[in-house]
């Protein structure tokens, strides 16, 4: 097991929180390189915040397996993310892959706290057939808990120490995009989490999210990404329409020490769709549409990812022109495709977004 020293800390930094109080160091487990590139941007430096660290998994409600690798099956998953609360693994001393055959799906009234922890040892895998998480707080099905339901603080999800592979969503109609995790209201949060070869629909101006796609944060909370990879090295890159790594709406993000790199937004047409083409295309590790968000890197890196529209690293817009991009100690580099750059190379934004970027490379 690694550990990341995150120590570091630059004055006037823009991230909210990121320079104050309650900082803490991550354990990263995810290291292993003959089953992927690890998790987390290897020069990444910055000081995560106390509220975008690790959860408590010392007492969980279920624990998944009998200590065999046998017994980690993607139907126990499925039960045990049913049964919420939180959820640990017992699958034996090495590396498990745990394949679904349809998506594991919070019920809203199973918290308020979730967390699914996979010890540095767990792979999820939708089999390249099915989505692999599911939370969205106004399906009915899932159990609405409160009238407002596309604003309420539960369920507070963090996924951590997990790989998610082979997730495709494909086949969904109603709630698309978000190969791996789909994830509507509530809190969402990723620490030291994986994405690989996970896709979603192909073509589609607002579909997107190849390794997670996000609506309705509570109070319009970020989404915290912390020593997270999505792709990370050739053949490990997601696929989707738009945004090859994550896609939202109305959502901010405050990522911390992440890598995307080699994913792929292969739609084409953009948003609205031009010339009879379908839509999509933008976003090569990012899309974010919607109105008064943002979008806060510090540590991360973006390299080698691909577009045919626009965005080729980060495609940022929100329709009230509203919002900001605040980019610090991060490197975007060698992001290919696309047009639409108004004030940096790989970022498609309005003319009049606010982009801060401090101590950072963009080329």
């Amino acid at each position: 097991m690694s550990r990341i020293a995150l120590v570091s800390c630059v004055a006037g930094l823009a991230l909210a929180g990121a320079c104050g109080e309650g900082g803490v160091d991550i354990d990263n487990p995810l290291t292993d390189p003959e089953d992927g590139p690890p998790a987390g941007n290897p020069d990444g430096n910055c000081t995560i915040p106390a509220s975008g660290g690790l959860a408590d998994s010392s007492s969980p409600r279920t624990v998944v397996g009998d200590g065999s690798a046998a017994s980690c099956t993607g139907d126990a998953f499925i039960a045990a993310v049913a049964a919420g609360g939180v959820i640990t693994f017992a699958c034996g001393p090495d590396p498990v892959t745990i394949t679904l055959d349809r998506p594991a799906k919070i019920f809203n009234d199973t918290g308020p706290d979730i967390t699914i922890d996979g010890g540095g040892k767990v792979t999820l895998s939708g089999g390249g057939r099915t989505r692999i998480l599911y939370m969205n707080t106004c399906d009915q099905a899932q159990r609405w808990t409160t009238p407002m339901c596309n604003n309420q603080d539960h369920p507070r999800l963090t996924v951590q120490n997990l790989t998610f592979v082979d997730g495709n969503s494909k086949n969904e109609d109603e709630y698309d995009g978000g190969g791996a995790i789909w994830s509507r209201g509530g809190q969402l949060k990723l620490v030291n989490t994986r994405f690989f070869g996970n896709v979603c629909a192909d073509t589609g101006p607002d579909v997107g999210g190849a390794g997670v796609r996000a609506f309705d944060q509570f109070e319009d909370r970020p989404i915290y990404v912390v020593n997270s990879t999505f792709g990370g090295a050739e053949g490990f890159g997601n696929t989707c329409s738009n945004g090859g790594g994550i896609s939202s709406i109305g959502v901010s993000w405050s990522i911390y020490n992440s890598l995307f790199s080699h994913n792929h937004a292969i739609g084409n047409g953009g948003n609205p769709p031009q010339g009879g083409a379908p839509g999509g295309g933008s976003g090569g590790a990012i899309y974010n549409d919607g109105n008064e968000m943002t979008l806060s890197l510090c540590g991360v890196s973006i390299t080698d990812n691909d577009v045919v529209q626009h965005g080729s690293a980060i495609f940022f817009v929100t329709n009230n022109h509203t919002g900001d991009v605040r980019i610090d100690q991060s490197v975007i580099t060698r992001n290919l495709g696309g047009t639409w750059y108004t004030q940096y190379p790989q970022i498609s934004s309005h003319d009049d977004t606010p982009i801060v970027v401090t101590n950072s490379t963009i080329e």
